[in-house]
C-alpha cells in the first residue's frame, strides 16, 4: 500500500524535485524492480518478484537557516516481494534488494557538521555504514549482494550490521589528510533498527557497538584499508564451555581495496579482501573482483557492461556445524556474476543480469545455480 501510494503521488509531479544547486532541499526518487530466479541446478527452478523504493531529502543546513557548513539527510525506503535466494539457498544471497522481511521505514536520518574549513566532518544519526565504508564505487552496477560490502562483516552483529536493510544510531569523524588522503573512523550501535522494524530503534546500547576505521587514498587509483571490531563479545558459532553455553569472543576484521582505471576512464577495474576473526560468523574472509565498461557503444552513453567474480571463504566452526547435519563442506562460496544496463528513457533504465554460483551454500554435493535477473529502475 506504502509502495502503490508513493509511487502515484511522486509519479504525478516529483519530476520538478531534482533541486539544482540553488536549492536548499533536493528530493530524489528510485524504484528498483526486480524479476529474480533459478533457471538451472537448485533444487527448483522458479523467479520471484520484488522491488525497492526510496525516497530521499538532502537539506542544505547553510542554504535554508544559514548554518555554515551543516547537512541534514532523510531516506525512506520500502520493499515488498519475494525472496529469490529462498529458491537459490546460497550463503551470501543472489539480490541487493531482498529483505528478510518486506515493509516500510525510515532507513536513514542524520546530521552532520564540517569543520576547520571542510577539512573536518562529524555525522550523527541512523546511518548506513555501507554509504562512506567499505565502499567500492565500481562494482555498484552488480546486483550480488558480496559486491556491496563483505559478507564477512555483513554477517556480523546480533542482527547485521548498519547496512541495508536497518540502519542503527552512529556517529562518525572524518578527517583529511591532505589532497590525496582521509582517514573516518565510527561507533556504531551493535544492534541495527529503525523506525519500522518491529523494535524500532535501539537506544539503549546493550549489545555494545561496531566500532570502525579507515584509511583511504584517492589519486589516480583509490586505496581504501578498513579495520573494525565490536565493543561486546559475541557467540562463538561452535565452541561451548562446559555448560554448553557458546564460548564469548571478540568480533574482529580488516578490508582493504583497490579499483581505478584500466583503458582510460571508460574500462574500470576492482579487488578487494576482507578477513574476520573465523569464530563470530559463519565467514572466515572473502574476496571481490571485477571490471566494468562503460559506455560499452558510443550511441549508447549509458550503457554499461560489468563482469564480477566473488568468493565468500566459510569459517572453520561453520564447516564442523555442517559436518554434524550430514553436509560435505567446501572451503567457499563462489559466483560469477555478468550483467549489462542501459537507459531506455529518460528516466528508466534496464538491467538484464546473470549470476552462476559454486557450491552454493558452501556444499560440495549441491549442483552450479545459474540465477537470472531483470532489473527495472525508474529515477526522478
Amino acid at each position: 500500500i506504502f509502495a502503490s501510494a508513493l509511487t502515484l503521488s511522486l509519479a504525478a509531479g516529483i519530476g520538478a524535485a531534482h533541486a539544482d544547486e540553488a536549492d536548499a532541499v533536493a528530493f530524489g526518487f528510485v524504484y528498483k524492480g526486480d524479476v529474480a530466479g533459478v533457471v538451472s541446478g537448485g533444487r527448483a527452478q522458479a523467479g520471484r518478484y520484488l522491488d525497492n523504493i526510496e525516497l530521499t531529502a538532502d537539506v542544505s543546513l547553510e542554504r535554508l537557516l544559514g548554518w555554515g557548513g551543516a547537512q541534514l539527510y532523510a531516506h525512506a525506503l520500502s520493499n515488498s516481494g519475494g525472496a529469490p535466494n529462498d529458491i537459490a539457498e546460497t550463503l551470501q544471497g543472489v539480490d541487493n534488494i531482498e529483505v528478510e522481511r518486506p515493509r516500510a521505514k525510515l532507513y536513514q536520518l542524520w546530521i552532520a557538521q564540517e569543520f576547520a574549513g571542510g577539512r573536518g566532518s562529524v555525522l550523527a544519526g541512523l546511518y548506513d555504514l555501507n554509504s562512506e565504508f567499505y565502499v567500492t564505487e565500481t562494482a555498484g552496477d552488480l546486483i550480488a549482494p558480496a559486491f556491496g560490502i563483505g559478507s564477512e562483516l555483513a554477517a556480523t552483529g546480533p542482527n547485521g550490521p548498519s547496512i541495508f536493510p536497518s540502519t542503527a544510531l552512529s556517529l562518525r569523524l572524518r578527517w583529511s589528510l591532505g589532497a590525496h588522503q582521509q582517514i573516518q573512523i565510527a561507533a556504531v550501535n551493535a544492534h541495527a533498527g529503525v523506525l519500522g522494524d518491529p523494535s524500532g530503534v535501539d537506544t539503549e546500547f546493550d549489545d555494545g557497538a561496531l566500532l570502525i576505521g579507515e584509511w583511504s587514498y584517492a589519486g589516480a587509483a583509490t586505496l581504501r584499508v578498513g579495520y573494525w571490531r565490536y565493543s561486546e563479545e559475541q557467540d562463538d558459532v561452535r565452541d561451548t564451555d562446559g555448560l554448553g553455553a557458546p564460548v564469548q569472543r571478540t568480533a574482529h576484521g580488516g578490508y582493504v581495496s583497490l579499483e581505478g582505471p584500466l583503458m582510460g576512464d571508460a574500462v574500470r577495474g576492482f579487488v578487494r579482501v576482507g578477513l574476520a576473526d573465523g569464530h563470530t560468523t559463519d565467514f572466515a574472509g572473502g574476496w571481490q573482483a571485477g571490471v566494468r565498461v562503460g559506455p560499452v557503444f558510443a550511441a549508447r552513453p549509458d550503457s554499461v557492461f560489468a563482469i564480477g567474480a566473488n568468493q565468500g571463504v566459510v569459517s572453520s566452526g561453520f564447516r564442523e556445524n555442517q559436518r554434524d547435519v550430514g553436509v560435505d563442506p567446501a572451503r567457499a562460496e563462489s559466483a560469477i556474476e555478468l550483467t549489462y544496463s542501459d537507459r531506455i528513457h529518460p528516466y528508466v533504465t534496464l538491467q538484464p543480469d546473470l549470476q552462476l554460483i559454486h557450491n552454493p551454500g558452501a556444499d560440495r554435493n549441491r549442483d552450479d545455480v545459474v540465477v537470472a535477473t531483470l532489473r527495472v529502475i525508474v529515477e526522478l
